[in-house]
């Protein structure tokens, strides 16, 4: 649909950014944190750095804090390690960790954000990796359990909440990821019993914090990537659809209405794949209810029918990382309308415009853009400027299309883009840049670790001063 007039974004739109605590924090071992599977990881791609020091937030996070106020952020989404509050993920609380992220909100409420708080993004405590991870009920127990912790002791402070950050690509993606416990990480029933049990999790912590803080808002933040079929053949149409229930619709239909997409169920049953549900399960999960959807979105991907000869799985623009395909199911394929990254990403603005009238029309929960960016190895000039107008048009075509969905009808609470700072990137160290922050430091250089202001900083800075009208 084409308009004549674009509605406004509305006055009170959370423009904002994002990061998570193992990506930007370091002092991974500092004031009583325990390790974490990120922590606890022995081998990175080659050339790559660890976390340990990432761009030191956890020492630098007021002068962090208020770049991003300077910008003009009117949120900014953070992430809680586990593992600073409770060591051993279900043990003694750890004070020095609450007190750290207790100064953190301070310093973004002082500086006129809104804190967008992640309870759980990748780094599970390695103490319950050790005795099975999610794959273990314990772990349930566990969270739910640090939950209340965290809740007790922000509650007060935080009103906006997210479960789990990416779910599904833990479950889809574990192994690249580094979330996956190498024991079990080719056995794919362990991985859905995994799922269902932070399934209950998510439910569980969601009707806690209902319960302590009726006022506060909670949602869970998968990331959701649309299926295009390769062509109209219908047996593409058919394939689009089993990936769109296993990748995107099973995470949300369990959150939303507390039940199985109907095809995954059927997937799981035909690949053998059926989690042990536990009699109380059902009604809990139906007890856990969102008040929005957040997700992140960078790209869509396009799949054609399987073609059942063992060769579904494909590599996708030369990116290891990026597979799909699965024998009996759907085969990956590529998109040929589309430009790339550096790093062999699609690019589809219109898509996110297709993923928010997807995700609006199918469960009519408020949405919050919890991660859309663009990694790039951005230069700093001799003149200590970094101009990274590539990052100025992903980011000016996203919102466009942002702004299209909104005069489509759909309700859209924020924006924040995936990253505020750099920061240490999963597969590609800190050479892969995403932030609207340049930190000063190598892969295996820590430099001075200076904070340098991207042109796509001041960009976003006016764009936010006039609510999104373009300039």
């Amino acid at each position: 649909m084409r308009y004549t007039n674009l509605k406004p974004f509305p006055a009170n739109f959370f423009w904002g950014a994002s990061t998570s605590a193992y990506q930007v924090e370091g002092a991974w071992n500092e004031d009583g944190k325990g390790p974490s599977v990120i922590d606890a990881r022995k081998e990175y791609p080659e050339g790559t750095t660890d976390f340990t020091v990432a761009s030191d937030h956890y020492h630098k996070y007021k002068e962090d804090v208020a770049l991003l106020a300077e910008i003009g952020l009117r949120a900014y989404r953070f992430s809680i390690a586990w593992t600073r509050i409770i060591p051993d993920g279900e043990g003694e609380v750890n004070e020095a960790g609450l007190d750290f992220y207790r100064s953190l909100i301070g310093e973004i409420r002082k500086n006129g954000m809104e804190p967008i708080v992640t309870l759980y993004h990748f780094d599970l405590p390695q103490a319950l990796m050790v005795i099975g991870g999610w794959h273990n009920r314990r772990t349930v127990e566990a969270f739910s359990r640090y939950a209340d912790i965290v809740f007790d002791a922000l509650g007060d402070s935080v009103r906006y909440w997210l479960t789990i950050n990416e779910q599904n690509l833990m479950i889809l993606q574990g192994n690249a990821l580094g979330t996956v416990d190498p024991r079990v990480q080719n056995n794919k029933k362990n991985l859905y019993q995994q799922n269902h049990h932070m399934m209950v999790a998510q439910a569980r912590v969601m009707d806690r914090l209902h319960e302590k803080y009726p006022d506060s808002l909670i949602g869970p933040a998968p990331n959701i990537a649309m299926i295009y079929p390769l062509s109209p053949k219908p047996e593409d149409v058919l394939a689009a659809e089993n990936y769109n229930a296993i990748r995107n619709w099973l995470y949300l239909d369990m959150a939303v209405y507390g039940r199985y997409n109907h095809l995954v169920w059927a997937y799981m049953e035909e690949k053998g794949l059926l989690p042990e549900v536990e009699p109380e399960d059902m009604a809990i999960l139906a007890k856990g209810r969102p008040d929005f959807i957040a997700f992140n979105y960078y790209t869509t991907q396009t799949v054609e029918a399987s073609r059942g000869d063992g060769k579904d799985e494909v590599i996708r623009g030369g990116n290891k990382y990026l597979k799909s395909g699965e024998d009996g199911v759907h085969r990956g394929a590529t998109n040929d309308y589309l430009p790339r990254t550096q790093f062999g990403t699609e690019i589809d603005p219109v898509g996110f415009r297709n993923t928010l009238r997807a995700i609006y029309g199918r469960y009519h929960l408020p949405l919050l853009i919890t991660e859309n960016g663009m990694g790039a190895y951005d230069k700093l000039e001799s003149d200590g400027t970094i101009n990274d107008q590539y990052r100025i048009d992903y980011l000016q075509q996203h919102i466009h299309q942002m702004q299209l969905a909104i005069t489509d009808g759909v309700e859209i609470l924020g924006y924040t883009p995936w990253s505020a700072i750099d920061l240490i990137s999963t597969h590609q160290g800190c050479s892969k840049r995403y932030g609207l922050i340049y930190v000063n430091r190598d892969e295996f250089d820590l430099r001075d670790l200076r904070r340098i202001k991207k042109k796509s900083a001041y960009w976003y800075s006016e764009l936010i001063s006039k609510n999104g009208y373009f300039i």
